[in-house]
């Protein structure tokens, strides 16, 4: 089966600069008091950000099944990441994802973000580095549009849906986290490929068994060449 449709994640895979995540995350529950590093919130880059907020508080015994609270500091964290991707000099796409993007469209792809952002903070990106307006992408979608985000496969299948893809095995799943790898199995995707661009390292990716695991965007378009496993 030809791959029609590839899904690829944000920040830390086709954007650069995942610290920011980190930063914006422990900054927003340290100021409930809860002191936590980068190395308590880097395991959990790729999941939903208010999952990942109500993990940390939590950790240092705040409420983190008070919802209110939890929405509290998401929208502080919102709010720094906000201004962070409209204003730092240091985002910016990933070396070769623009690239990656042009190959994978010159060999028939459709290609889609998606990301444990919310709609704000992943539209912000796009239209600051112009990739719907180009043309470069033809569809995003955040985890606040689902039901259930990462490691569950709703973004995949409505991404699927908008884009007329009915079987998962014509579906490529790019991301830069364990639970990037998940979310691929559980829809089924045919390709799943890990990139450590971002937080894990290759033996934390290749652990969780992705079909293959890449250094750098450069190295995806070549993969869909390959036999399939």
């Amino acid at each position: 089966m030809t791959y029609r449709l590839a899904v690829l994640d944000m920040a830390g895979t086709t954007v650069g600069n995942s610290d920011l995540v980190v930063e914006a995350l422990i900054g927003s529950v340290r100021a409930r008091g809860c002191h936590v590093t980068a190395a308590d919130a880097r395991p959990l880059m790729g999941y939903p950000k208010r999952q990942a907020i109500g993990y940390l508080l939590g950790m240092h015994s705040a409420a983190a099944n008070d919802a209110m609270l939890v929405e509290h500091v998401h929208g502080e964290f919102v709010a720094a990441m906000l201004e962070r991707y409209r204003n730092s000099p240091d985002v910016a796409p990933m070396p070769a994802a623009e690239a990656c993007f042009a190959a994978l469209r010159s060999r028939g792809l459709r290609i889609a973000l998606d990301t444990a952002f919310s709609r704000d903070i992943a539209m912000t990106i796009v239209e600051r580095f112009g990739w719907l307006r180009d043309g470069r992408i033809d569809d995003v979608i955040a985890t606040d549009e689902v039901a259930a985000g990462r490691p569950a496969p709703d973004m995949i299948r409505v991404l699927m849906a908008r884009q007329g893809v009915s079987e998962p095995a014509a579906v490529v799943k790019v991301g830069d986290t364990p639970v990037d790898v998940e979310e691929g199995r559980q829809a089924r995707a045919g390709l799943v490929v890990a990139v450590t661009t971002g937080a894990f390292e290759r033996a934390a990716l290749r652990a969780c068994a992705p079909d293959h695991v890449i250094d750098s965007l450069a190295e995806l378009p070549p993969l869909l060449e390959l036999p399939r496993q």
